[in-house]
């Protein structure tokens, strides 16, 4: 398993066990099994029903890049690919995903073989303090496969669910733009 950016470097195996193992006092007693395929690999949870999929990517398989910003579905920083098509982590119960392909930052690119839109947000400094960042990516990733216009108007309301609270905005739709250039 090649080694992905911002993870610990567990094993899928050792991850189930972690996973399976007590983290403390549960929120309830009520378990359920699921599985979920994240960046390629299949993943057997224990899961309380009422588990995010931002929580079973954080807390449970230690896939920290993707944040939790808001907890409400407004600021976009938790946005992964739920077969091709972004999806909120933080509006969504993990359970419902189980015969879906996930995709998070850390399943798009690694050093040294960044995803041109990682590459493009280094490039254009498409971040300043990098905490929506993973979710513009994300996001910015995903609607490359869109149908939206040419102009820069079209980019960012395509990306309106998107916050930046640093106001990076312009170098993250010059950082799309560019990827977009390309294509």
């Amino acid at each position: 398993m090649p080694h992905i950016i911002d993870r610990p470097g567990f094993t899928a195996q050792e991850v189930n066990e972690r996973a399976a193992a007590p983290q403390g006092q549960p929120a309830s007693s009520v378990t359920i099994p699921v599985e979920l395929n994240v960046n390629g690999t299949r993943y057997a949870l224990s899961l309380d029903p009422r588990t995010t999929l931002l929580d079973a990517l954080r807390e449970h398989l230690h896939l920290t890049g993707t944040k939790k910003g808001c907890d409400h579905g407004q600021c976009g920083a938790c946005t992964v690919h739920v077969n091709g098509r972004r999806v909120n982590t933080c509006l969504s119960l993990a359970a419902t995903h189980a015969d879906d392909t996930i995709t998070t930052i850390e399943g798009i690119g690694e050093p040294g073989a960044l995803h041109p839109m990682q590459a493009a947000f280094v490039e254009c400094d498409g971040y300043q303090c990098g905490y929506c960042t993973a979710g513009q990516i994300m996001s910015a990733v995903a609607l490359l496969d869109e149908a939206i216009g040419p102009d820069d108007a079209d980019v960012r309301e395509a990306m309106s669910g998107n916050l930046c609270r640093c106001g990076a905005y312009q170098n993250i739709v010059t950082a799309i733009q560019s990827v977009r250039g390309k294509r």
